[in-house]
């Protein structure tokens, strides 16, 4: 599905699905997506008897970065509900959070990144300030499973 060109893709086209199947509406509108990502570690070996004196590089486990998502307050429970849900201990919270980057007009669908078996493990609202005259936003990090991109 990826779409491959010379000139990247402007940041601000993106859906976001957080495993409710919709991407309609302010529940799924979100201002900033950042830190979508994984790592391989890497354990170093080396026998006792190598004659070359360096180390070897096993591939080891895979880890996937914790997600941190931005969106202005709506007065909506969505989220609250889901971070309910898991900390009651429910086994199935968790769920597939979907993200899509569009092309500039909107009619398609250029890249696809799927966090599996994702969570919220983290939500702040605010900061809130009177003098200001900036809009009262809420941050929630989702920590995830596995990362497929598509």
């Amino acid at each position: 599905m990826a779409v491959f060109r010379d000139r990247p893709y402007v940041q601000f086209n993106f859906l976001v699905d957080l495993g409710t199947g919709t991407t309609d509406g302010p529940d799924a509108g979100f201002q900033e997506i950042s830190n979508i990502g994984m790592e391989v570690t890497v354990a170093e070996y080396r026998n006792g008897n190598e004659k070359e004196n360096s180390v070897r590089k096993i591939t080891g486990l895979n880890k996937a970065t914790d997600v941190t998502m931005k969106r202005g307050v709506i007065g909506s429970l969505s989220l609250y509900n889901w971070l309910n849900q898991l900390r009651n201990g429910d086994a199935n919270a968790l769920r597939t959070v979907t993200i899509q980057l569009q092309n500039e007009d909107h009619t398609a669908v250029v890249q696809t990144w799927k966090l599996l078996r994702a969570r919220i493990i983290k939500h702040i609202s605010g900061p809130m300030n009177a003098k200001g005259t900036d809009v009262a936003m809420e941050e929630l990090t989702i920590a995830y499973e596995r990362l497929e991109m598509e």
